[in-house]
């Protein structure tokens, strides 16, 4: 498997966690949570598991939305590769939880629900994809959201071969 390939898939399980809001009316306490990630973020990390670490550097945007959102939009920089995403995260009062939307130039889009616990939000995604040979990808990604940092972790496992590619990255303002 080529490193662009890699890097392309690892990007995409980072872009993957985050897809549109339905109806939306946060009370004060979310909005003001939500409006505290306002602002510029960078982060830096290295995809572990492959021929050898890849770094990767990626930049996040965080600006207040309308109707009790905060908008989003970023670049990660991997190897041969350059992704974007933009989305929305709010709180759904009828259903009582976070979702956050998202989409990317890597033909992506969907849908995340964030879990709360106490100032942190959590959101996770488990999904099964193709890469482009056809063959079964497994992709794990979270976002936490605490304490006025952001953190993304992910991890890709290639079924046909068994390889597993994971990466940590710290984003901060």
């Amino acid at each position: 498997m080529t490193n662009w390939l890699r890097a392309a898939l690892v990007a995409l399980t980072f872009l993957a966690p985050v897809v549109g809001p339905a109806h939306v009316q946060a009370s004060n306490g979310e909005l003001a949570l939500l409006s505290s990630y306002i602002g510029n973020w960078r982060g830096e990390g290295a995809l572990v598991g492959g021929d050898k670490p890849e770094p990767f550097r990626c930049r996040l945007g965080v600006s207040q939305g309308n109707q009790l959102k905060i908008n989003y939009t970023g670049r990660c920089t991997l190897v041969n590769a350059t992704l974007s995403i933009s989305g929305t995260i709010a709180y759904n009062d009828d259903a009582r939880r976070y979702e956050a939307v998202m989409s990317s130039n890597a033909g992506y889009t969907g849908l995340a629900i964030g879990r709360q616990s106490n100032s942190s939000i959590s959101f996770d995604l488990r999904e099964q994809q193709k890469d482009r040979a056809g063959s079964d990808v497994r992709i794990g990604a979270r976002i936490l959201l605490i304490n006025d940092s952001i953190t993304v972790d992910f991890e890709v496992e290639f079924n046909n071969s068994g390889e597993i590619l994971t990466a940590s990255v710290p984003f901060s303002r």
